[in-house]
């Protein structure tokens, strides 16, 4: 991924920022690695896409910059392995449940492309086959129901809390 980076972590002697670079720790989740390049680049005072371009250009800046993050990074860690344990926890018990009670969200997402394909194209094309004038559906109506699914799928417990927070309940 980033060679020079991991040349220098090793050099310097950060073993942990070496291992996450080189995809030793927290193998398949690219956003640690990112997240330490982030930390890593915010302590060298130049943005993440250019601290590979620095750590050819300015070794030493890196080096030091390494140093520093590695306290802060060695925290990350242990974090991003107790969300990775709880999204591995949540898939297995989604697995479990009955197919009934996690289907509302693929047969909501699907239905819903459909009610406006349906709306914005079939519909259309079918009057003209067809010389009919089938009314579509209000477009004001599909939007609030495609926002109500939207808040209660991508942001259920945002919703929920707006509603504590208004009727003073918590």
């Amino acid at each position: 991924m980033v060679p020079a980076l991991i040349a220098l972590a090793a050099q310097v002697g950060v073993p942990i920022i070496r291992d996450i670079l080189a995809r030793k720790i927290g193998e398949g989740n690219a956003q640690l690695a990112t997240d330490v390049i982030g930390v890593v680049a915010r302590h060298a005072g130049v943005a993440p896409d250019q601290l590979e371009q620095l750590a050819v250009d300015e070794p030493g800046k890196v080096m030091t910059a390494m140093v520093a993050a590695e306290p802060e990074v060695a925290e990350l860690v242990p974090l991003y392995m107790a969300e990775l344990a709880a999204r591995q926890e949540t898939y297995r018990m989604e697995a479990e449940d009955p197919l009934w009670a996690r289907a509302w969200r693929p047969l909501g997402m699907y239905g819903l492309g459909f009610i406006w394909l349906w709306n914005l194209v079939i519909l259309h094309v079918a009057n003209a086959i067809w010389k009919t004038a089938l009314p579509p559906t209000d477009l004001g109506i599909l939007l609030q129901l495609s926002a109500l699914y939207m808040s209660l799928y991508m942001g259920g417990h945002t919703a929920k809390d707006l509603m504590a927070k208004w009727t003073g309940r918590r």
